[in-house]
Order: structure tokens, then C-alpha cells, then sequence
């Protein structure tokens, strides 16, 4: 109780922790960062989470897994884009115990739990289909995952790599971008954005990279 008074008599949790039951308290208590607790807070608060689900998000690392960048966008309640909410690596289940994995079977390994892929992206994706057909001219391409972010409201195109992150997965990502651009996206809507799932990234190709849509995230079985 103690450990309770010192952690929500701060000014920035004390509006929100009145939200959250004990059972949320007794999971956000073995935190030590005040600005950790507050992302978990805010995280129970938008997305209605049980105990449980808080439980697994704070066993995941999830807060530790953003980018510098993005936390301090958080600490200094600066507005966030979607690629700010998104950690590295991406936590995807893998029920067959594999680590020698094709880009077919990460592929089935993610539709198999597809609610929890979409939870470890962040708040607020939603699909809309696996080898999504797009045509161009008298020949079909095949976009692995296409979603869309509620929150964010605009559409998300995700590519899947099982080697590590190259500098002509952008060109190709950047095709089905702008296919989605053309095609999809209503004028109300932001700017489509790509993300490339791979098994290593390769930081120096991104940082050249001068396409602001496109990021590169790690996978991890667990």
C-alpha cells in the first residue's frame, strides 16, 4: 500500500489510475518507471484491457520494445504517428517450434493467431486479407497482409522477409504502397504505410532509406 501511495500520488497517474481495479494495481506495482507505468495505464485505459491481457503486455516487454524516439514522444505527450506505436522486434507465436521458417509458414504462423499479431502491433489494426490480389496492367502481385489502422485511420501494408532486411524489399514495398494510394485510400484518409517484418534489420539501408512510410521491424518467435 505503501509502494501504492508513492507510485499514484504522482500527478501524472493519479487521473488516470482512479480507472483501473486493483487487480490492474498489482501488475502495474512491480514497475519501477514512472513513464512505463503511465504507457500501461493509458494502454488499460484506451483498450479496456483485463488484468490478464495487462499481464501479458507487461511480460512482453512491450513498453521496452519501442523506439527511444517513440518513448519520448510518449513522455512529452507529443502526437504519435502509427509507426510510433509499433515495437521491435514483433513478438509472433510459433506453435510449430520451429525456428527454420519459409515466408509461407511465418505467414500461417500469423494467421493461426492473427488477435495476437494485431495486439503486438500496437492499438487499433484491423485486417483485410492475406495475398491481397493487385493488378498491374495484364499481370497480379500478391501484398502478404493488408490491414488498416482504425486509430490512425489509413491502410498498412506488411511484407514478410525470413532473411534480413534488403534494400530491394523498399522498392517492392513501395509499388504496393502506392498501388494501395492510388487504388484504396479515400481522401480523408493518411498516408499508407508499409512496414517490412524480416528476420534481421538492417538499420543502414533504413536510415537511407527516404521513404517516411516504410519501417523495418525484427520478428521473434516465441
Amino acid at each position: 500500500m505503501r509502494k501504492f501511495y508513492e507510485i499514484f500520488s504522482n500527478e501524472k497517474l493519479n487521473p488516470l489510475g482512479s480507472k483501473l481495479s486493483w487487480s490492474h494495481f498489482r501488475e502495474l506495482l512491480v514497475l519501477k518507471s514512472i513513464d512505463e507505468i503511465k504507457y500501461y495505464i493509458d494502454l488499460s485505459k484506451n483498450n479496456s484491457l483485463t488484468k490478464r491481457e495487462l499481464h501479458e503486455k507487461i511480460k512482453s516487454n512491450e513498453y521496452k520494445r519501442l523506439s527511444i524516439k517513440s518513448r519520448n514522444k510518449l513522455i512529452e505527450s507529443n502526437s504519435l504517428e502509427v509507426i510510433d506505436i509499433i515495437p521491435n522486434p514483433i513478438l509472433i507465436k510459433n506453435n510449430l517450434m520451429n525456428n527454420k521458417l519459409s515466408e509461407y509458414i511465418l505467414k500461417k504462423l500469423i494467421l493461426e493467431n492473427l488477435d495476437n499479431f494485431l495486439s503486438q502491433l500496437g492499438y487499433g489494426f484491423t485486417y483485410v486479407g492475406s495475398e491481397y490480389k493487385i493488378k498491374f496492367d495484364e499481370r497480379y502481385n500478391y501484398i502478404d497482409l493488408l490491414l488498416f489502422n482504425i486509430e490512425y485511420n489509413c491502410y498498412v501494408v506488411i511484407e514478410l522477409k525470413v532473411t534480413e532486411f534488403k534494400k530491394e524489399h523498399i522498392g517492392q514495398i513501395q509499388i504496393y504502397i502506392n498501388y494501395i494510394e492510388k487504388n484504396l485510400k479515400k481522401t480523408n484518409q493518411d498516408k499508407t504505410i508499409g512496414i517490412i517484418i524480416c528476420k534481421k534489420e538492417n538499420k543502414y539501408v533504413i536510415e537511407y532509406c527516404s521513404d517516411s512510410r516504410i519501417i523495418a521491424r525484427e520478428y521473434k518467435l516465441v
